[in-house]
């Protein structure tokens, strides 16, 4: 019996020891969180991940990603001249104080909500993309549907909650996460001005500061927008960079700005402790014999290029084979699947990644082949 309860007390014990990297002894402070990979989109840790809930001044991230499409389709140019309106002067909270008729440039008014989430630029740049706000909200709403967005609906382009329809203006951790993956990885110049501490506007007469303060003192931070409205909380979607791995940490409703900076904190501490994304590599594979083709064989290159997320503890395991087709018939395609690269962990497979043609190759024409059946019938008798 005395053996028994000694296995037992043990057994007890031993459950009650911390597993390194078990997420779900997290406890992050606010109503939702979520931990999202830059580079694979894979959730690492999520809590209320759905839950839809007013997102403040987080609602930039997607008001900025539509002023990166603009910018880096044509549609506008970080120089071009950005007019107030008597509506865009008029908006509350966070701001810069333009006023009406006032001119700044695409690039002024995208810093000045990146940096200092005003809300009057918000207003400004969503009126000079769309012609109006209502209509910049729609461009919204329909963006987010696309990105899969499905607990979103934006009513307006700041987050401000100072008008009735607000109050179904809602989004989720998820959500959030989505839309800070969008714009991340897809426009990182907007880093260039999310990671900015202080500067200023209108040829240096305005400061700005971060309202962001992990940008200060969390190592490798990239990002990406606080919020906060009373009916809100304490908002902050927060992404950083470390050993080529980004995450983004998404935390709603926390009940303070230090609680709401210390849960992000949390996350990204705990991500890039127990995860890491390798980038698997061909560094060395034979050419692919061609038969019948205008080349005797041709190069295969990785067919696709995405990160792969692992357990931390695996990345010095790692090991990579190569499996090729022994020879291929022309005409070859480029792109043309040739082969795999089995990425594995011990007898673990991680991932099969396609090998492919990295060039196209024609098939010989009668007369080329006929051409070359002579040339070495002539090598022969020399």
């Amino acid at each position: 019996m005395k053996g028994i309860c000694t296995i037992l007390v043990l057994a007890l014990l031993l459950a009650l020891v911390p597993v390194k990297g078990e997420a779900a002894e997290l406890s992050v402070a606010g109503k939702s969180a979520v931990l999202m990979d830059v580079s694979t989109g894979t959730v690492l840790y999520e809590s209320n991940a759905h839950q839809a809930l007013a997102p403040a001044s987080v609602t930039k991230i997607m008001t900025m990603l539509l002023i990166m499409e603009a910018v880096d389709s044509g549609k506008i140019a970080l120089t071009d001249m950005v007019t107030a309106s008597e509506a865009a002067a008029a908006k509350g909270g966070s701001q810069i104080y333009l006023k009406a008729g006032e001119t700044m440039s695409v690039s002024d008014m995208l810093k000045s909500i990146a940096v200092s989430s005003a809300n009057d630029c918000a207003c400004a740049m969503a009126e000079h993309i769309a012609g109006s706000e209502e209509a910049f909200v729609s461009q919204m709403n329909q963006r987010a549907q696309e990105l899969g967005m499905q607990d979103t609906h934006f009513v307006n382009c700041t987050g401000l909650d100072d008008s009735p329809e607000a109050a179904e203006h809602k989004t989720s951790a998820y959500d959030i996460a989505l839309m800070s993956r969008e714009l991340l990885k897809n426009h990182p110049k907007i880093k260039e001005l999310t990671t900015i501490w202080m500067d200023t506007v209108r040829n240096g007469t305005f400061g700005l500061s971060n309202t962001n303060k992990l940008i200060r003192f969390y190592q490798g931070a990239t990002g990406l927008k606080t919020g906060y409205t009373s009916a809100a909380g304490y908002c902050l979607s927060a992404s950083a960079l470390r050993d080529d791995m980004e995450l983004i940490a998404v935390v709603m409703g926390a009940d303070t700005s230090q609680n709401r900076n210390a849960a992000c904190k949390q996350l990204l501490d705990y991500g890039f402790a127990n995860f890491a994304v390798i980038q698997p590599e061909l560094t060395e594979a034979p050419d692919v014999p061609v038969r019948l083709g205008t080349q005797e064989a041709v190069p295969v290159q990785l067919g696709e290029q995405e990160g792969l997320l692992i357990d931390k503890a695996q990345k010095a395991g790692v090991t990579t084979q190569v499996t090729l087709e022994d020879a291929v018939s022309a005409p070859v395609s480029q792109g043309q699947r040739l082969g795999t690269l089995t990425v594995k962990a011990g007898d673990q497979v991680l991932r099969e990644i396609p090998l492919v043609a990295a060039q196209g190759v024609a098939r010989l024409t009668w007369g080329e082949l006929f051409g070359k059946v002579l040339r070495r019938a002539a090598m022969a008798k020399l």
